[in-house]
């Protein structure tokens, strides 16, 4: 539309400065002319045909003058809004790719033009978009899956329509978007709820198996044993649903509330905790607070809830009589909170899911000793929510380190 525009104007001016020689050159008859031949000018340019015929040249050339502007107003128009269009598509979160009528691509966004690089993976999308275009025909659409193995693994929806003026087809669109994130959290979703419906699952089972056989028990002291077992069961419910209750709320404050908190008092307050567990597995918690005392901006609960669960872990997998170090180290804007035992140790190929909800290295042991699966996954989105990160060092049968890394507190310079 703006070259048309232009063109037609172009060749209005030029067609004016000819029938100006015209003039010049001819004499009545030929200014007659001259009139007629500038109305039908101004008629092409857009005049409106509800104005009078013109009686002089003047008149002509004022007619033909308002067509020249409006047109002008017209073309200007047309790229501002070709120039708003165009933004608006670079911004979609979308790739967004538009054929002509002869299938040839005539507009690509930004996010399309990432799309179609020269990665393997993006090839394999770019042909497989280019076949799904030319498939689609007028007046019709289609939908596509594609799933790119990676790396990283990607899964594209892509989805064409074809465009046409209710007359003729015009072209194709094609909306490209990547769902990737979207399935994964699906898969999340779907891991979490049979997780948990498994974890509640089997002592839920235990207490009605436990209870059943108490009411018909007689002797008093396998009675107690019972009774001593569905408590077991019981505490091992509510130690799952407070996790729970304790993650779901940790997630959920993604901007906890930034207040100084002293790192040491924090370790100290976590060692406390988990001070009754050590002693009942005969396991010493030696504390090493940094010197001199340092702080960070975060959620002093979060915090304390972080160190504790990578402590209490420490003591579970930790050899009965064994000892668990817990250092403070500072540098110039990060502490690192570590936490190290000389326990079973973690195999290497579960290190890279032991952060994951439910994950369990060794499941008989983990309950046994009455893990929930969650206290790494409740260490992560602390460190995550205090822009922090959280690694861990493990060797099979020679222990492990977890290493909380929070930047400090800034300095006020006074």
């Amino acid at each position: 539309m703006r070259v048309s525009a232009l063109d037609l104007a172009a060749t209005g001016a030029i067609a004016v400065v000819v029938l100006v020689v015209v003039f010049l050159l001819g004499g009545r008859r030929g200014r007659a002319s001259l009139r007629q031949r500038l109305s039908a000018l101004a008629a092409r340019l857009g005049a409106s045909t509800a104005d009078p015929d013109p009686r002089t040249v003047e008149e002509a050339l004022t007619r033909v003058e308002r067509a020249t502007d409006r047109a002008a107003e017209a073309v200007a128009e047309s790229s501002a809004d070709a120039i708003r269009l165009r933004r608006a598509l670079d911004a979609l979160p979308q790739a967004v790719i538009v054929c002509d009528e002869r299938g040839e691509p005539a507009f690509r966004n930004t996010r399309a033009i990432a799309l179609m690089g020269n990665r393997h993976g993006d090839a394999l999308a770019a042909q497989a978009v280019d076949e799904l275009l030319a498939n689609t025909a007028p007046g019709s659409s289609e939908e596509r899956t594609l799933e790119l193995y990676g790396p990283p693994r990607r899964t594209l929806n892509v989805r064409t329509q074809s465009l046409d003026n209710g007359q003729r087809a015009l072209g194709v669109i094609a909306v490209i978007e990547d769902v990737s994130e979207r399935r994964r959290l699906e898969e999340v979703r779907r891991d979490f709820v049979a997780n948990v419906s498994h974890e509640l699952k089997t002592p839920m089972g235990a207490l009605g198996l436990l209870a059943e056989t108490l009411l018909a028990e007689t002797e008093p002291e396998v009675s107690q044993r019972l009774a001593q077992r569905i408590h077991t069961e019981a505490f091992r419910i509510s130690r799952i649903i407070d996790d729970l209750l304790d993650l779901s709320r940790i997630e959920s404050e993604e901007s906890p509330p930034r207040e100084p908190v002293l790192v040491n008092l924090v370790m100290a307050e976590a060692a406390e905790r988990v001070r009754a567990a050590a002693e009942q597995r005969s396991v010493e918690v030696v504390l090493d607070e940094p010197s001199p005392p340092v702080a960070v901006l975060g959620d002093r609960r979060q915090l304390t809830s972080a160190i504790y669960n990578l402590l209490e872990n420490a003591v579970k997998f930790s050899y009965e009589g064994g000892t668990v170090e817990c250092r403070g180290e500072a540098t110039a804007d990060e502490v690192t909170i570590s936490v190290r035992d000389k326990g079973i140790g973690i195999p290497a190929r579960d290190l890279e899911r032991i952060f994951e909800r439910f994950y369990r290295v060794d499941h008989g042991r983990s309950r046994s000793t009455g893990g929930t699966g969650l206290g790494l996954a409740i260490v992560r989105h602390v460190a995550q929510n205090h822009h922090g990160t959280v690694h861990v060092d493990s060797r099979e049968g020679e222990g492990a380190s977890f290493s909380l890394r929070l930047p400090l507190q800034p300095r006020v310079e006074g």
